[in-house]
Order: C-alpha cells, then structure tokens, then sequence
C-alpha cells in the first residue's frame, strides 16, 4: 500500500511535491516560503479568505515534514481605485484612479481606505488561526525591497511587451513601460502612461493622459513629469509585479484563482525568463458563485465577506469550506453555512473516534482535513454536538425574556446536557450564532434530500396524521408505521426525516421534537421536501 504523506491530505501531497521540486532546483530548503495576496481595493469577500488558508494550509504541512515555513500576506495595496464598491458613498468617485492608500479611510478608523479594507481581511485571518507575515506594497516600494527586481523589468521592457502579446495578445506593453507612476500634479496612478526608462538616474517619464478602468474613462491631468523608481512613487504593472515579489521574497508556492490565470501565465515567464528565477509551484482554484451563478466579487457588488460567515457560523467551519475542495466551481450563500457546521462536528466525531470510517486511507484524510480546519491546534475533547437547524428552531421559538433558558431546558430535555448542566463557551457560541440567525433570516433552509417513491408517499401520509394527532408518542408510532406501511427500513426512515428537519440524520426523539417543533412548520418543512425532491 502506498504511504500515506503526513495527515493524507492534498496538502500533505501538495508540500512534499514542492519539497521535491525545490531539491529538484537545488534551492535552499531552509524556509520555504509561501504566499498570498491581499486585494485592498474592496470588501473582502470569502474568496479572498481562500487564497490565505489554502497556502497556510502547505505552510503547516510543509512544517509537519519537518521545513520551516512562513506565509507571506502581502496587501496590493498600492493599487489604483477602478471602481466604487457598493454600499460605500459615491463621492469616492473622486478618488478613482488613486492609489487607495492615499485615499481617506471613509469609516474614519483607519490612516487610508485600503489599510481599512485590508484590515478586514487581517481580522479574518486572525480569527481563523492563520499565522502569516504582513507586507504592505506601500512599504515594500517605498523601502526600495523591489528595487533591482523593478530595473531588470523596465531594462527588458520590450521582451515583457512581446511575452504580454504572446499570452494574451495584448500590445499595450509593446508601446508603454510596465509600470505605473503616481502623477505628482494629480496624485492618480492608473492615468499614467510611463515612457522611457533612464537606467543611470533610475527614473522614468511619464503622462497623465487617461486612462479606461472597468468600462469607465478616468481623465488624465496632462501632466508630463518624472519620477525616480527607488523611492516608491509608483509601482509595477501586474504584467510583471507577481514576478518581481516572488524574486525579491524567494516565495516557492502560490495558490491562485481562475480569473488571473493569465497573469500568472505571463510573471511565470517574466520570472523564469528575464528575472532567472524559477517562478513558485501553482495550484490553480475555481471561483466561488453566488446562488444566481455571479462570481461573488468586491466589483459585483456581491460580497460574501468573512464577517458575515461569523456572525453565524465558526472560523473552523469557515475553513473547512476553503479546505475540503481545491477544484470545481461552488455555488455559496449564508443559507450553506449551517450545512459546514454540521459537517465539521461530522469530522470531529470521526477525528475522537466517535463515528467509524474503515477505509484507513479515508480516515486519515478526514482526520487530516479536521485537523488543518483547527490550524493543527485541535480542541482536547469533542464540544457537545446540537445540530444547527435544532438550535434555530428553538431560537425562533423562544419565549421573549427567557431564550436561553428555554433552549437550556429543551436541550437537557433532548438530552444533549445532563440535568442541570449548562452550556460550555463553546455551546454557548452556537446559541448565539443560531440566535443571530432567526434575527436576520426567520427561515431555516431544510436540507435538500433525495426521496424514493415509498419515502415519499411515507412522508405524505405521516403528514395527514400530524394534521390531527397531538400526543408525541401517537406521532412516534405513526412514524413507524408510515415506513413499515411503504415497506421502509424505519431506522432509514428515522435518518431521512432527521435529515430534513434538522440537517443531519439523528437527533431528539422525533415525536416530543416535532410537537415542541410546531407542527405547521414541520408540515411546511415536510411539503418543501417533497416539491424540491420533485
């Protein structure tokens, strides 16, 4: 049988792959570096999230095998302003074009608006446990990190313009430097159109003369002037910024999205051929979708960000959504959080041994993937399991003044605590988040689940009884019966209405949970089962 590489994941694969590589290359093995950018320009939304877990995820793997490792964040946060992001006030169309560490915070809490919006992301990492190195492109430029980087790209302008051309047949390079300027009349960064570079004096010419971002002509000032590339006062094309950082910062893996398939393509290149570095080991993710099938994005107006998964879910569920699948497209909205909750207590069950997996190979993968959700820091025992859709029922049931003491009660009831037990920090989050959902939704999303034709008229018929029986062990046995009449394992029964009510396929006693439940919503539950499996 093969050996299983560390916990058996994709990343436990991934890292001695780049281990293997980089011996390969007969690159120093003393740290190994990965990387992931930070978008500045908007809202963080949960793909960006992605960039960050994935690449901490080989990080930690990598450390498992025994390398040191370090994530690099680094915030694009020199780039221009191409468009106002929905929800903020439109007079920062007066900022497009400028670079969005000089643009006023609008919230008023942070020096610019892209320190503010990298911020976001920052939190988000801290709250999932990703331990990463902090790098501003405002301060890598100003400190001169890419200096020689940047001479050896403006010094081969003409060879990146015909790789540029090559790739995606673009010409712009072929006329213009790589390289944006910021006006010293205007202050905008993407009206510029840098012209000659005078490598002795190591400055560039310019001018401002427009230039067309997402559709939209932002006008230039005219201004023609000069600016000396060591000091920061502009920044390279993406044609080639990519390149310039893995060089500078010897970075050996990046994961990164379909959408910039393109300029990885072409800084690959760049990097491998005008700056002699061999370009770090890619793995290449699909974007996630909203529900409408719209790539959620800052631009699209969309946004998913982090803070929202958190107001109703945990940072492990999180990740476990960024770690589970590396391809594919995925469709996502709130109403998926539940669902990722439910499926990391799964994991942890199977992590403490609670539930069996025969498969060795199987084992170790899911073990592996609930341990990089947790960043290798795992609880020390198994938190008490209440499924999401229960804790929500009872949220929206809840007497007014007394909700958590009712749901305390009904959980001793269901037996999830003991008599007189109360909840742990860690139930007592769930409670809050489940609380936190009937506030802003009221609908709980019944998961979706595939009926045979004997399911189905089973579950019809168990809904004429709820419609007129009132006494939970009469629903119990109707129940039973329902399955016996449509020649049903009742057990598979049991899991199949679990699965609908409240996520996963076991739970309280059916009977007691649907009166306490309210037997219009399980009805109402019940018939949405039956026209989505239609």
């Amino acid at each position: 049988m093969e050996k299983i590489i560390g916990h058996g994941t994709w990343y436990d694969k991934m890292a001695a792959k780049i281990v293997e590589r980089e011996s390969k290359l007969g690159r120093s093995l003393n740290l190994i570096r990965t990387e992931m950018g930070l978008g500045a320009s908007g809202f963080p939304h949960i793909g960006s999230l992605g960039d960050a877990a994935r690449a901490y995820a080989i990080t930690l793997a990598l450390r498992e095998q025994g390398y040191n490792s370090e994530l690099i964040a680094f915030s694009d946060d020199r780039d221009g302003l191409r468009k106002v992001p929905a929800g903020l006030p439109k007079s920062l169309e007066k900022y497009l074009g400028f670079p969005v560490t000089d643009i006023p915070d609008p919230f008023g809490c942070h020096e610019s608006y892209g320190e503010h919006m990298s911020s976001l992301l920052l939190e988000a990492l801290d709250k999932c446990g990703i331990e990463y190195r902090y790098m501003s492109a405002k301060k890598v430029y100003k400190e001169g990190i890419l200096n020689e980087e940047i001479r050896t790209i403006l010094l081969n302008a003409k060879k990146v313009g015909e790789i540029v051309k090559e790739e995606v047949g673009q010409e712009r390079y072929l006329e213009v430097l790589p390289y944006f300027p910021v006006c010293a009349n205007c202050g905008r960064i993407y009206t510029t159109k840098a012209l000659e570079f005078f490598p002795k004096e190591n400055k560039v010419t310019y001018v401002c003369d427009g230039m067309e971002v997402k559709g939209k002509w932002i006008p230039g000032c005219g201004y023609k002037g000069e600016v000396d590339i060591t000091k920061g006062d502009g920044k390279l094309s993406w044609k080639g910024e990519f390149a310039a950082r893995w060089k500078s910062l010897d970075i050996r893996f990046e994961a990164y999205g379909k959408d910039i398939a393109d300029s990885v393509r072409i800084n690959d290149r760049i990097s491998e051929e005008i700056l002699n570095y061999p370009p770090p080991a890619h793995a290449k993710y699909e974007m996630f979708l909203d529900k409408s099938g719209r790539k959620i994005s800052k631009s699209a107006g969309n946004v998913f960000t982090p803070q929202v998964w958190f107001k109703y879910g945990s940072p492990q569920s999180l990740m476990l959504l960024m770690l589970k699948r590396f391809v594919g497209t995925r469709t996502l909205d709130v109403t998926d959080i539940p669902a990722y909750m439910n499926e990391l207590d799964h994991l942890e069950d199977i992590y403490f041994g609670k539930k069996k997996i025969e498969d060795s190979r199987e084992l170790e993968k899911l073990k592996g993937l609930y341990l990089y959700c947790w960043v290798l820091k795992p609880p020390e025992k198994p938190a008490i399991h209440v499924p999401y859709n229960l804790l929500t029922f009872l949220a929206k049931m809840a007497p007014k003044g007394r909700e958590e003491q009712f749901i305390i009660e009904k959980l001793q009831k269901y037996r999830y605590l003991k008599k007189n037990e109360l909840p742990d920090e860690n139930l007592k989050k769930r409670i809050e988040y489940a609380f936190n959902w009937i506030k802003d939704f009221e609908e709980i999303k019944e998961t979706t689940v595939t009926l045979t034709s004997q399911e189905k008229q089973a579950i019809r018929e168990l809904i004429e009884t709820l419609k007129v029986e009132n006494e939970a062990e009469k629903i119990q046995n109707a129940i039973f019966n329902a399955a016996k009449k449509n020649e049903l394992s009742p057990a598979k029964f049991f899991k199949t209405l679990y699965t609908i009510l409240i996520g996963v396929p076991q739970g309280p006693r059916l009977g007691s949970y649907m009166l306490a439940m309210g037997k219009q919503n399980v009805i109402k539950a019940l018939h949405k089962a039956l026209a989505n499996a239609e």
